[in-house]
């Protein structure tokens, strides 16, 4: 059998997606575009949603997981009157239905003050959440009705507009693993009148933004892969932002952790790190190396003992790079 050939490319690639395709499409768009086999995404966008989508090209793959922390911001609307069976446009009208009650500001403010915060939040019956390595909209689409236990999000901004006597516009920045439209659904049921997401774009992914994002369209008849990476959009494996703080290890402390070894920090200057906290991992001319998981915070914080927890296979200590 034949092995795989490597990646020629590593970092990530902010696409605005439209409105219609899959995340997946979109991923498959990059992988004839870069011919590149090895892509993948940081949270899927329902075909309904548009706005960023952050797709990891090569060894950024390792980084998905980690990218995940990102919080992240949308803009949509909300329509009342009625709830839907998958808490969108696409569903069957269900209940709660009923006139809206008057969207004025104090009404808004209660809703806002309601939904901020940590929250608990029950995931869409029709998302691809998994029960029992089932996806939920595949065990919907059978008929099969199961308990969704919610789970606690965090909410740390939302905005509220009445646009129209049923229209609320939002915007919201949440955590990982909320879900916009149980948003919309929740906002309808606490309401009395039912709701459901109107539309739905996704703005920023941490650091990430829409603003530098090309377009889908772009990923479109490439004749060279060239053209998209290097350019203004492009986000090099080194220059990649993570949800963690930064450590940087002089040569031979990075040597020991390229190659699986925990390593000892002096005087790291990040107030707050636990044995659960995780760290990103540069070397001293500033190339990303991995992921480090703290395993022992010592001398009231001034020390650390950090292993490995993932090192990128394009990662290599100065002393130990090959020369040309």
């Amino acid at each position: 059998m034949s092995r795989r050939r490597p990646s020629r490319f590593h970092g990530l690639l902010p696409v605005f997606k439209k409105p219609g395709p899959t995340s997946h499409d979109v991923v498959d768009m990059a992988r004839k575009a870069l011919r590149e086999r090895r892509i993948g995404h940081t949270g899927t966008l329902d075909p309904m949603a548009e706005g960023l989508l952050l797709l990891c090209v090569g060894q950024a793959t390792r980084l998905q997981q980690h990218l995940l922390g990102w919080e992240k911001t949308y803009r949509g609307e909300v329509r009342l009157g009625s709830a839907t069976t998958t808490y969108d446009g696409e569903g069957k009208a269900m209940e709660p239905r009923g006139q809206p009650p008057e969207l004025d500001r104090p009404t808004l403010d209660r809703l806002v003050e309601q939904f901020s915060g940590q929250i608990q939040q029950v995931p869409p019956p029709y998302s691809a959440k998994k029960i029992a390595g089932k996806k939920l909209y595949e065990l919907a689409r059978s008929g099969k009705t199961v308990e969704i236990e919610p789970k606690t999000v965090t909410v740390h901004a939302l905005e509220l507009r009445a646009e129209a006597d049923d229209l609320l516009s939002l915007e919201v920045r949440t955590s990982t693993g909320f879900y916009v439209r149980s948003l919309a659904h929740d906002i309808g049921l606490a309401l009395g009148c039912g709701g459901y997401l109107h539309h739905l774009h996704r703005v920023t992914i941490g650091p990430y933004s829409i603003a530098e994002a090309i377009p889908q369209e772009a990923l479109d008849g490439v004749q060279d892969a060239g053209e998209i990476i290097g350019g203004p959009a492009w986000v090099a494996l080194d220059r990649i932002a993570l949800p963690f703080p930064e450590i940087t290890l002089n040569p031979s402390a990075a040597e020991r952790f390229v190659h699986g070894q925990q390593v000892v920090v002096f005087r790291p200057g990040i107030e707050g790190l636990t044995t659960e906290s995780k760290v990103v991992i540069r070397s001293s001319d500033d190339h990303l190396l991995g992921i480090g998981a703290v395993r022992a915070v010592l001398a009231r914080g001034r020390t650390l003992d950090i292993a490995p927890a993932m090192v990128l296979e394009t990662a290599q200590a100065p002393s130990v790079r090959a020369k040309p």
